[in-house]
């Protein structure tokens, strides 16, 4: 009976005695361990009346606690943590995590759209005649001097919306087509959409003087975009029929036809050019290259509206651009129509190229750099990137005219010289990136 009593912590003997003592040598080596919280409740488990539980006294002798012993100390750290203990690693609020990218997301929008408003107005003030913000704000209220009012209502305001037009027309469909054809290669230019678009546009500047007269004058500013966006459809359409196999798209295929594609309608242009007279021939160089300079409100806004509304349309396709990166035959077990997918971008794409190119004739790699920024900046998810791509190109294509405006007044090089020489290097790296990783 003694040696159970002494076994269970009870009995006259004094072995409640060394329980006790042993029970207060493990709390203060258990203190040491868990900062000291417990000690008193160890003397009380251990030497209660009737002794310990069934299996405590083993996790004591071992020097473990008992599972509630661990999820109290958890909570009691957290609880530690919330009223400003010390710090424990804690689980992420799984709502926290949900809300923390998009947040994130449109804080960085708000910061793009803010660096592309102060592009807008040093637009507006800097050239080889500079004014001051207080003198564009007033030729904007219409309240300035008549030689301000002329240079930023007539010539510095168009050339501003167009530069926004064009750039993010071109950076969405480039980040559209990137997205159906899942290469990060991809780009308006390289698969012909701005080759087709030009040969549109030269053939009415050449061959305009032989049908444009049978046309009314109100319909007359649309003849130019109409045919830069049928010679964009109908490219686009050629080339896509042309890579698909089995159904899908060989991505490998529709870059080469791209390819054979840009040759043939640069040959078309060739001829166009061939054929034109002086006035044309000097039109026809200047616009090939990409510019801004010929801006005016008319073609401008005309621009702005058809690039707003191909906007719209691929801004819709963010869910199925982001279905595209699993795969057509995942997204099309997802519940999406993948063919129709496909051309709804198409269309988006070829009305936004052809509109711009129209306008401000060809400006390359605006489409490539533009996509590869915005996923850099807000991550991959089109909801995100669509508008991001569209805020970097119009910025893209602003700076790129200020540089071009400020580098040798009064001369001003064409803009797409500038974005070449940003964008070839930025392609260069890209290939060389892909082809270390593998890829290429």
């Amino acid at each position: 009976m003694r040696r159970l009593q002494a076994a269970f912590g009870g009995g006259a003997d004094g072995s409640g005695a060394r329980c006790a003592a042993a029970a207060r040598s493990r709390g203060r080596s258990r203190g040491r361990r868990s900062g000291g919280a417990g000690a008193g409740g160890a003397r009380g488990h251990a030497c209660r009346p009737g002794g310990p539980r069934r299996g405590d006294g083993r996790a004591e002798a071992s020097g473990l606690r008992p599972p509630h012993a661990r999820g109290g100390a958890r909570a009691g750290h957290g609880a530690a943590r919330r009223h400003g203990g010390p710090a424990v690693t804690a689980a992420a609020d799984p709502s926290t995590l949900a809300h923390a990218a998009p947040n994130r997301g449109a804080g960085l929008l708000g910061l793009l759209g803010l660096s592309v408003a102060l592009l807008a107005v040093a637009g507006l003030a800097l050239g080889p005649v500079t004014l001051s913000p207080a003198a564009v704000l007033a030729a904007l209220a219409g309240q300035g001097e008549p030689m301000a009012e002329a240079i930023v209502l007539h010539i510095r305001a168009p050339r501003v919306l167009l530069g926004l037009g064009v750039g993010a027309g071109l950076a969405l469909a480039g980040m559209a087509l990137q997205g159906v054809l899942r290469n990060p290669l991809a780009d308006p230019g390289l698969i012909g959409v701005s080759a087709g678009a030009a040969l549109g546009a030269v053939g009415v500047i050449v061959l305009g003087g032989w049908f444009m007269g049978g046309v009314p004058a109100p319909l007359r500013p649309w003849i130019m975009p109409a045919a830069a966006f049928g010679g964009a459809s109908l490219v686009t359409a050629f080339v896509f029929g042309l890579a698909r196999r089995g159904g899908a798209v060989s991505v490998p295929t529709l870059i080469l036809a791209g390819v054979a594609v840009n040759a043939i309608a640069g040959a078309g242009v060739g001829a166009m050019i061939y054929v034109s007279d002086d006035q044309q021939l000097r039109d026809l160089t200047f616009w090939s290259m990409g510019s801004l300079g010929a801006a005016a409100w008319a073609p401008a806004t005309l621009a702005a509206v058809c690039i707003a509304a191909a906007g719209v349309g691929l801004a819709r396709m963010a869910r199925a651009l982001d279905l595209f990166q699993l795969g057509e035959r995942a997204a099309f077990h997802a519940g999406l129509d993948v063919e129709r997918a496909k051309r709804r971008v198409a269309l988006g794409a070829a009305l936004a190229v052809g509109a711009g190119t129209a306008v401000a004739g060809p400006i390359g790699f605006v489409g490539l750099v533009a996509p590869h920024l915005a996923r850099l900046v807000v991550g991959p998810a089109h909801r995100l990137a669509l508008p991001a791509a569209a805020l970097l190109g119009a910025g893209l294509l602003l700076a790129a005219d200020l540089g071009v405006r400020l580098a040798v007044p009064p001369a001003e090089p064409p803009i797409g010289l500038a974005t070449s020489l940003i964008g070839g290097p930025f392609f260069l790296w890209l290939l060389l990136a892909r082809m270390e990783r593998g890829d290429a």
